[in-house]
């Protein structure tokens, strides 16, 4: 079986390469996506892409992803410290999850420090920057 990837785009991550960029960077989330397309096709894989700055819109994303998706790829933005909305509804798919974060959330405000994911992932990717999105791709290739 093909493994079958949803990317996950939380939050603000619509304004990658406007949005603080010494943080975050200069690319945009189309470059992003465009990316993780070909990376994970090179691999043998298919990824699709999906990004809200809805709660709601990205546990429907989640709960949808049950029987098509093998893995998810996530990137909740600042839900990742509050929503156990979103905890919950991977909690509910027998996707594996690998969570991204481009910024070193560990290194921010405090009030960053915890996810609602981290301990449900298979594996986090924190503080790569972009590439973070790609070692998360290369991971689930090794499996």
């Amino acid at each position: 079986m093909t493994k079958s990837i949803l990317l996950i785009n939380g939050p603000n991550l619509n304004l990658l390469g406007t949005r603080e960029p010494e943080t975050y960077g200069s690319q945009t989330l189309q470059d992003v996506e465009v990316m993780c397309v070909k990376h994970a096709r090179e691999k043998g894989m298919e990824l699709t892409t999906f990004q809200s700055n809805h709660e709601g819109a990205i546990v429907d994303a989640v709960q949808q992803s049950k029987d098509v998706y093998s893995h998810l790829i996530m990137n909740p933005g600042a839900y990742t410290h509050t929503s156990i909305a979103i905890r919950d509804a991977i909690l509910g798919v027998d996707a594996k999850v690998y969570e991204v974060h481009i910024s070193n959330i560990h290194e921010r405000e405090e009030f960053r420090h915890h996810s609602y994911i981290s301990d449900i992932a298979k594996d986090v990717f924190v503080g790569m920057g972009i590439p973070g999105y790609i070692a998360a791709i290369d991971a689930i290739a090794a499996e």
